[in-house]
Parts: structure tokens; C-alpha cells; sequence
């Protein structure tokens, strides 16, 4: 099997630091790995599969002296914005996690359980979806193949590691009673149903994430999707409530197995012994879990699930790793 070369840029932070174990776990075939952040970090040593590399000031003289064919992404959207054509101009593949090519017409969006292939269609860019969007299209792709989606309705509870060090600090200080300097107003003993700005139609950015995403990775434009998303005081996890109206009828236990058979997704669903997803058992899982499974009788075809996953896993990293992976086997064959 031929080997790689692959960079982690944003190495340092914390969804890098999660893509370089997700690396190690899933033992990628790599020739060279190259460590890349900011000037800030350059010098420090990173550990990887049992060795230290030194890591490198992202620039565009070092992107051009360190060739890689694979760069896992994760510097914020303004970095990306500047640094990843210089990859793609070098002959490097870069499978971003920031929100600034998701809604690229030119970008395949990607979660490799639903639209592994449109990651072959590339110009040099893939774009990793938002975090909540990704456990989603996991539970529900095996639906929409079945049943076909007529409308989405998203209820988030986000944990505040999707916000960053700053999030996870002002959950850590406002239960010492240190005012929050990350979110608008405390997030211990509350919830805040806002993520990221308001925008003119009333939405947060966050929920028009979801529903342009949503749309682009199933190749439907015209899908009825609508989000509410909120933070809530738990560390890592993110929990979502997901209404779904399907075009055709469907049997709640055979809806089940599919769940249950489906790529990625484990179905935690046995209420009678009070066993459904939580955040706490899902932390530092790569799949997604969904339970709670039960028919909706307001629409003539419809159900609501309840959906949970690790956000800087499966979320984020993993899913990056796993486009990088799909990428290498094709490229193998």
C-alpha cells in the first residue's frame, strides 16, 4: 500500500489535537506527517505515534517547503480562507473544518456516511461540515435513501466545547462565579438559544448551517429544513431532537433496524430500561447514537429521534480523518 504525507494545520488546538489522535487510532499508511500553527506555536513539539515533531509556522514559504498530499484543517475560517489554495496550488488535498468553503459550489461538502464520493470531485478543497450537522445526516442518510425526507425540524442542545477553550472556561468559571467573557450571558445553571449571531431572517448562522448543509449534502436544494439551536451547560457532546416527515409510510420496527444497520450509527433504544443516548456516554465515541425512536402522530409519515455524538470527535475530527481515509483507499486502488 502506497504511503502519504499529511499535515495537521492547527495542530495545537483543540480539535487538532483530537484529529492527531484520531490519526494515530486509525493508523493512516503516512511517509511524513508535518505539524502546522501559528507563529505563536511554532518551535513547540507535538507527539505523534510515538515520536515528537516540531512544529511549524503556517506561512506560505513553509506550505510550498513541506509538500504534503493530505492537510487536515482546522485554523478558523479567516486562516482557511488565506492558506488553503496555497495548499491546493501545491498539489495537496486540504479537508477543512472551518465554515469558509462549506458553501462553496465548487467544494464538496462531506460526511462519508452519506456523500463519500462527492469527496472525489475535488479542486483541491474539502469541506468538513459544522458539528451538527454532521451527527444528523449520519441518522438520518439511511432514512432518506428509504423513505425519502419531506421536512426537518432541528432542536439543539449544544455542549459549550463546540465553542471552543473559551466555552469550556466559562462553563468552569461561572460555577465559581466569574462572569463569562466567551458567550452573551452565563452558561453554568442556564441554557442560551443562541449560537453564533443573529442574522436578518431572525436565525442564528448556526441554524442556517444546518439548513444549508443539510440541503447540499443530500443534493436537495428544495428540502424543508428548519433549526432552533441552543447551548447548554455540558462539557462535550451534542445532543439534538430531530422531527422527520417522510414522503412514503414506513414501519416504526423496521425504521428501527434500519437505524440499527445503518453506517456509523448505533441505536440506543430501550426505554423500558430507561436506556437512550446522553452526552456522558457518548464522550470520546467516534459513532453516533440515536434513540428515543417513536412515530410522530401529528403528520400522516412521521417520527422524532433523539440524537447524540461527540462533537470534537465525530463532530470534527474523525470525520476529517475519515474523508482523508476514504481518499487514500480510492487513490490505492
Amino acid at each position: 500500500m502506497k504511503k502519504f504525507d499529511i499535515a495537521v494545520v492547527g495542530c495545537t488546538g483543540k480539535v487538532g489535537r483530537q484529529m492527531i489522535t484520531v490519526l494515530e487510532e486509525r493508523k493512516l499508511p503516512y511517509g511524513k506527517i508535518v505539524m502546522f500553527a501559528s507563529q505563536k506555536s511554532a518551535g513547540s513539539k507535538i507527539s505523534f505515534d510515538g515520536k515528537e515533531y516540531e512544529v511549524i509556522e503556517l506561512n506560505e514559504a513553509n506550505i510550498k517547503a513541506n509538500k504534503v498530499d493530505i492537510a487536515l484543517m482546522s485554523a478558523g475560517g479567516g486562516t482557511s480562507k488565506i492558506f488553503a489554495p496555497v495548499f491546493a496550488q501545491n498539489g495537496t488535498v486540504v479537508i477543512d473544518n472551518s465554515s469558509q468553503w462549506r458553501m462553496d459550489k465548487d467544494v464538496p461538502l462531506v460526511v462519508p456516511e452519506a456523500n463519500a464520493a462527492d469527496a472525489l470531485d475535488n479542486h483541491g478543497i474539502i469541506a468538513n461540515p459544522n458539528c451538527s450537522t454532521i451527527q444528523a445526516i449520519v441518522a438520518l442518510k439511511p432514512l432518506n435513501d428509504k423513505y425519502k425526507i419531506k421536512r426537518v425540524v432541528y432542536s439543539t442542545y449544544q455542549a459549550v466545547s463546540g465553542a471552543g477553550m473559551a466555552g469550556s472556561e466559562d462553563l468552569e468559571n461561572g460555577a465559581k462565579g466569574i462572569a463569562p467573557k466567551k458567550f452573551n450571558h452565563p452558561i453554568f445553571h442556564n441554557v442560551l438559544p443562541q449560537i453564533d449571531v443573529f442574522t436578518e431572517s431572525g436565525y442564528t448562522k448556526e441554524e442556517e448551517k444546518m439548513i444549508n448543509e443539510t440541503r447540499k449534502i443530500f443534493h436537495a436544494p428544495d428540502m424543508a429544513v428548519t433549526a432552533t439551536t441552543v447551548r447548554v451547560p455540558v462539557p462535550n457532546g451534542h445532543s439534538e431532537s430531530i422531527n422527520v416527515e417522510f414522503e412514503k409510510e414506513f414501519d416504526l420496527d423496521q425504521l428501527k433496524k434500519d437505524l440499527a444497520n445503518a453506517e456509523g450509527l448505533v441505536l440506543m433504544d430501550d426505554v423500558a430500561n430507561c436506556v437512550y443516548p446522553m452526552p456522558c456516554n457518548c464522550d470520546g465515541k467516534d459513532e453516533v447514537f440515536v434513540g428515543r425512536v417513536r412515530r410522530d402522530f401529528s403528520v400522516k409519515s412521521g417520527v422524532n429521534l433523539w440524537v447524540v455524538a461527540d462533537n470534537i470527535r465525530k463532530g470534527a475530527a474523525t470525520n476529517a480523518v475519515q474523508i482523508a481515509q476514504y481518499l487514500i483507499a480510492n487513490w490505492n486502488k
